[in-house]
């Protein structure tokens, strides 16, 4: 998905659950026109297997909402890896997710014209992306903590529901325009976390984040998002990656295996060691020797004191 925006207020604490009186996400009972119930204001990024636009909703008050339409071909491409598992569709997996750090699904569907899409909250800020690409350090300096700390209690969240990202990348996580509130967007790629789903053979993700286990076409599980998530942390922290390359492609993560990162306190010198650990444990090559679980993560960044 591209870069979008959200109108909403901080919730007290991350990790809430999203506040009453907003509407309860809903499957479109029949097929909707999209041109017809939606008047573009302005059309973003498109993304490998989808369009995205904002829009004002004419059924609903014409409310600011984020329209995702998703490209029939690619996304019967992607599917058609696990025909007879009874794959769930991004809006049937986005509309389970009810979380303050994560884009607020409103409803899903078919268009007339047969292709899937999704209405989603309005995110008024810039993609984490945007941030490290033009190295916004007065926006980020001492805020980056409280950042790693939502952006974890999301992907700790999906974890919870039994649910791998597979697309962990600073592209997928929008930051409120106040820098207060981060939310993780975008499950094109996310998939159950059960054994048909977690085979070896499943070479998708952004290469610059993924996991050896992805790389080397080894079983899975959702530990491949632990180490996308830490590679996330270093790019946010340092404004760079934890190995040097000018390929951004698949090749370039074959080097997530063989060679070690660089030191991030040879980056940022001034980095709290807790969380220098932190996240360079999160990204050890070896799952079995990786931080085991998000919620570990989490009570290891209780022990950090002072924010980058």
């Amino acid at each position: 998905m591209g870069i979008f925006d959200s109108l909403f207020k901080k919730n007290a604490g991350a990790g809430q659950d999203k506040p009453a009186g907003q509407d309860k996400p809903v499957k479109a009972s029949k097929s909707v026109d999209i041109e017809a119930r939606f008047e573009r204001i302005r059309s973003a990024i498109s993304g490998t297997m989808s369009n995205f636009f904002v829009a004002k909703d004419r059924y609903h008050n014409n409310r600011i909402v984020g329209v995702k339409v998703c490209d029939s071909d690619k996304v019967h491409f992607f599917e058609s890896r696990f025909k007879g598992l009874k794959k769930p569709s991004e809006g049937e997996i986005a509309i389970q997710l009810t979380h303050s750090n994560i884009v607020q699904t409103y409803e899903y569907g078919s268009s007339n014209r047969g292709q899937q899409f999704i209405v989603m909250e309005y995110i008024e800020g810039p993609g984490l992306h945007q941030l490290i690409a033009e190295r916004k350090e007065d926006l980020l300096a001492g805020k980056r903590l409280d950042l790693i700390t939502q952006m974890a209690e999301a992907l700790a969240y999906l974890h919870r529901k039994e649910f791998i990202h597979r697309d962990v990348c600073p592209r997928n996580y929008i930051v409120t325009k106040d820098m207060t509130r981060v939310k993780l967007i975008d499950f094109g790629l996310t998939l159950p976390a059960t054994k048909g789903f977690m085979v070896p053979g499943n070479r998708t993700g952004t290469p610059l984040y993924m996991s050896p286990e992805i790389v080397r076409r080894r079983a899975t599980d959702k530990r491949v998002d632990i180490f996308a998530f830490a590679v996330t942390c270093y790019h946010l922290i340092s404004f760079d990656l934890p190995w040097q390359m000018s390929d951004t492609t698949g090749r370039a993560a074959l080097q997530h295996d063989t060679s070690p990162p660089r030191d991030i306190a040879e980056l940022v010198p001034q980095i709290d060691k807790v969380l220098a650990n932190t996240v360079l444990a999160a990204m050890h090559p070896n799952p079995e020797m990786r931080t085991p679980d998000m919620d570990t993560f989490l009570r290891q960044l209780r022990n950090v004191k002072t924010s980058p």
